[in-house]
């Protein structure tokens, strides 16, 4: 098993050569088709009190946009290589449903960790993950290259975990070192061993060997403890399953996805 089509997303307000550098890196581990993929909505007009104002985007703000995706589009193409397989594909629509709707083509789909901003010209990281059917490698601004030598698989017995694991594979084949961790309160040891031990024993099977740890959960977000311990142990990719219960309970009450997300300088594989 491995990635036959990786896709990268690139914001057109700041085209992250650096992030398309990893993209086009992992596409040569896995020799991998790479597809670069943006796209910018019209903003519709403001209506005022009183006031009757009709749609204004114009032939030319259109052109303009077109413009603006094509020379991202030059810089992806320049980043990713010239000569190596990559197709650039563009869209004046909402960056979030382009990237649901374009996630067919993918196995595996690259974003720039950052906070979501304009709806009209950047992706809403957490609506993409669980719309588009396809696992997210979320890569921090000052990561320049993945290696995946050393992977921790966050578990937790959940649907979207046990899809992370299996997602992550072509990573998992790859790595020199791969540690499965849960985090538990101190009366769930027991059961929390058993559940690492399964995991490692599924990917014996598929001959990938993997040590197993249980840490009881501490004061303050687990995503902070995992990030910590992961740092220690110098691993460069954590795979976990991603909004494992409500997103809008994650945004209200706070959840390993949503801190993830914001606050890992770890590449993170998630996988709804």
């Amino acid at each position: 098993m491995s990635y036959a089509t990786l896709m990268v997303y690139v914001k057109v307000d700041h085209v992250s050569k650096q992030l398309i550098g990893v993209a086009a890196g992992l596409a040569d581990t896995f020799s991998a088709k790479l597809i670069g993929l943006s796209a910018l909505a019209i903003i519709p007009p403001c209506a005022a009190e009183g006031v009757v104002i009709v749609d204004n985007a114009t032939e030319f703000d259109i052109a303009k946009m077109k413009a603006t995706l094509a020379e991202a589009g030059k810089t992806f193409r320049a980043a990713a290589g010239a000569d190596r397989q990559a197709e650039w594909r563009s869209a004046i629509e909402f960056p979030t449903q382009t990237l649901i709707s374009e996630a067919r083509c993918a196995d595996l789909i690259l974003i720039e960790k950052g906070k979501s901003g304009d709806i009209h010209r950047s992706i809403d990281a957490g609506a993409a993950i669980l719309g588009a059917g396809r696992p997210f490698l979320v890569v921090p601004a000052a990561v320049k290259a993945l290696a995946a030598d050393h992977v921790v698989i966050g578990w937790k017995d959940t649907r979207e975990a046990r899809r992370a694991v299996k997602d992550a594979l072509p990573f998992l084949h790859q790595a020199k070192r791969v540690t499965v961790v849960e985090v538990c309160k101190k009366d769930e040891m027991d059961i929390a061993r058993h559940h690492a031990v399964d995991v490692v024993r599924y990917l014996a099977q598929h001959k990938i060997k993997a040590e197993s740890r249980v840490e009881i959960q501490a004061q303050g977000s687990g995503a902070d403890q995992i990030i910590t311990l992961a740092e220690d142990e110098g691993v460069d990719l954590m795979v976990t399953g991603a909004y494992g219960h409500s997103r809008l309970n994650e945004w209200i009450f706070g959840g390993m996805t949503r801190d993830l997300l914001t606050s890992s300088p770890i590449c993170c594989l998630m996988s709804h």
